[in-house]
């Protein structure tokens, strides 16, 4: 294929994809050759309109169609990361209507598919790709109205409410900061990056106010602030953002600096219809200069840019970590103004991104231990909890289970219980209890006794869902209270079939052989797990009160002899073996505390070296590091994207040699 022909489909024939294909002629790299709808009937109306070769009344159909490069995706707001992903998976390259999809988790999982699948990617914001958003950009950038302190963006417009109407319906994410919302934030993040000489930039922080309507639930009109913190000689910036479908408003953006403003008289429409476009540029003590552009075919101009940047994969105009941040940045502003649409509820059956069951991939490359006392095979690699709702943690949670993960870490305290919540919802939503490996963790100081245990373990099964855990870890010891005690209450929930079996979290290896010891002379089940902290940076001080390490000689020999399995959590020292640290970076205080020492910034740079000889990351040598002890070892990680997770997975294709564990260790 040539970047020069490029062979389009469209999937869903509705408004915008009409403008897509009347556009498209006018382009010089593409051609409508197919379109599919769920009704064959308007797909066929479509291409006899628009002049396509083929007609299909599925979107598979058009998937399978060897004729077609690329896709634009122009389906309702939550079919837009299924049919994403799955375009990817076909091998073709994919262009999707904004919102990419309905939340961060969900775009993340599509960028992953592309990437898997080495295929263009991009969100249709179709604005970014009109030459007078480029200049607008440059003009910013060159200082032409000094530094900028403030910008104003909106995207708003008035209609009936009719409740049929996509836009007022809270099932196919209806509102305006999804519709046309996304054009504001995504301008104000492309400016404020601007005047700081960056592609775009993240607000730090978001206020927002809006209406939901009572009945339709969802956003009928609202506003953000969102602000952008100074960086080294670089002001602060403030954007104030606005949309609405049901309050019509001035569609322009206005950025005002120390020397003067800019304006732009609706800057998302781009002269359709067929009168030039401009931006006023306001100068203090100068009479105002007008640029004007020639009116133009905004789709011809985004299907050439996909077709300028097919090799690159993606396209400068809107890339993916901009999507990405452009999703967070509308996460952020529905949470402002309480909106959260069915879909996403804690107990919402949310199915997965892809519309498959989940199940391990073929290809798969993850390895499996066992532990005394739970019946199933365990994952070597153990996820642990994610924290920004059920979609996001069914993200995680199905990639990981598709690489081959079934281990999943939780406890009583980790957020207030929302981890034992999404777990357990998460379960229940994929019907997959009997597959996964749950650990459960309580009696965390200052509750720490045989009666928090019972108390604790009750509340946890029936925030997870399910009448056992696997695997259940006290979080903590209390030596002020005999260690049979915990024996006897453990093994009591044991043979009520609650737990399957038991160890300690930051526990002593004395406390726990005097536990075993207890355990053997009174007919008990013993402890067959240990969980502290372990890995190739050594814990220079504890994150927090009562947490223990097992990285020194005397407990790693002593799990070497016994062969106690150990579930090492901080298996990667908490991000110390990644970009966020150095000697001379002390903007993350718990790290510096925690982590910083000569020695581990020796043991780092020899993971970097050794990660470049093997073309992996730091991140994954650390870990493979943990993964090669003489003992049996599961490590807790905890990523929070799909990035993070593909980072960590690579540490189970590296095999590190006896020798080169000691030279990581310092040991030669």
């Amino acid at each position: 294929m040539s970047t020069q022909n490029v062979r389009w489909g469209i999937l869903g024939p509705g408004r915008i994809a009409g403008r897509f294909a009347a556009d498209l002629p006018s382009s010089e790299t593409g051609r409508l050759v197919a379109v599919a709808s769920r009704d064959l009937a308007r797909a066929k109306s479509f291409a006899d309109k628009h002049g396509a070769d083929h007609a299909y009344g599925s979107y598979d159909e058009l998937l399978a169609d060897d004729t077609v490069d690329a896709v634009y995706i122009a389906t309702p707001h939550p079919q837009h990361a299924e049919w994403a992903i799955r375009a990817a998976e076909a091998g073709k390259h994919l262009l999707c209507e904004k919102p990419l999809t309905v939340n961060h988790a969900q775009a993340t999982a599509v960028f992953e598919a592309a990437r898997r699948h080495d295929v263009f990617a991009m969100e249709a914001y179709m604005y970014r790709c009109n030459p007078r958003t480029v200049r607008l950009a440059e003009l910013i950038r060159s200082g032409a109205i000094g530094a900028v302190h403030q910008i104003q963006a909106t995207f708003a417009f008035g209609s009936s409410g009719d409740p049929e109407n996509r836009l007022f319906r809270q099932d196919l994410a209806g509102g305006g900061i999804l519709d046309v919302g996304g054009y504001a934030t995504s301008m104000a993040r492309l400016l404020a990056g601007a005047a700081r000489g960056q592609a775009f930039a993240d607000p730090d922080e978001i206020d927002g106010v809006g209406h939901i309507g009572r009945d339709n639930r969802i956003d009928e009109w609202a506003v953000a602030t969102l602000r952008f913190a100074a960086s080294g000689s670089d002001p602060s910036i403030t954007a104030h953002v606005a949309t609405g479908v049901r309050r019509s408003a001035e569609n322009a953006v206005r950025v005002f600096g120390s020397e003067g403003y800019l304006v732009v008289g609706y800057p998302w429409g781009a002269g359709r219809d067929g009168n030039p476009t401009t931006i006023e540029v306001h100068r203090v003590g100068a009479d105002p200069e007008i640029i004007e552009f020639a009116a133009g075919r905004p789709y011809a101009l985004e299907a050439d840019t996909v077709a300028a940047h097919l090799e690159a994969r993606q396209a400068p105009a809107m890339s993916w970590a901009d999507t990405l941040g452009n999703m967070a940045t509308l996460d952020r502003w529905r949470a402002a103004i309480g909106l959260e649409y069915d879909a996403e509820r804690i107990d919402a059956n949310i199915p997965p991104v892809h519309g498959r069951p989940v199940r391990p991939g073929s290809d798969h490359r993850m390895r499996y231990g066992e532990v005394p006392g739970v019946s199933k095979k365990i994952s070597t690699l153990v996820m642990g909890g994610v924290g920004r709702g059920l979609s996001h943690a069914s993200v995680m949670y199905d990639d990981f289970v598709e690489r081959g993960g079934n281990c999943f870490d939780t406890a009583y305290i980790y957020g207030g219980g929302m981890a034992e919540r999404l777990v357990g919802q998460w379960m229940r939503n994929r019907g997959n209890r009997d597959e996964i490996v749950v650990i459960g963790k309580g009696a965390h100081t200052p509750h720490c006794d045989p009666e928090s245990i019972r108390r604790q373990l009750t509340e946890s099964l029936e925030r997870l869902q399910t009448d056992y855990v696997d695997l259940y870890f006290m979080h903590r010891d209390n030596i002020d209270i005999p260690v049979g005690e915990f024996v006897d209450v453990l093994d009591e929930l044991h043979r009520a079939g609650r737990i399957h079996a038991y160890g300690g979290s930051n526990w002593t290896t004395d406390r726990l052989v005097e536990a075993n010891a207890y355990a053997q002379s009174h007919d008990r089940k013993g402890f067959v797990a240990l969980s502290n902290n372990f890995s190739l940076a050594r814990m220079v001080e504890p994150p927090w009160d009562g947490c223990l390490a097992a990285s020194d000689p005397e407990p790693r020999q002593w799990l070497e002899e016994h062969q106690l399995a150990l579930f090492p959590w901080s298996s990667q020292a908490r991000g110390f073996f990644t970009g966020r640290s150095s000697p001379d970076d002390h903007s993350d205080p718990d790290l510096v505390r925690c982590w910083y020492s000569e020695d581990n910034f020796l043991r780092k740079e020899r993971a970097e070296t050794l990660a470049s000889q093997r073309g992996v990351s730091a991140v994954a040598i650390a870990l493979a590091y943990v993964l090669a002890q003489d003992f049996p070892a599961f490590p807790l990680i905890g990523p929070q994207q799909l990035s993070e997770t593909r980072d960590s997975y690579a540490a189970l294709d590296v095999e590190l040699t006896p020798a080169e564990v000691r030279w990581l260790d310092l040991r030669d």
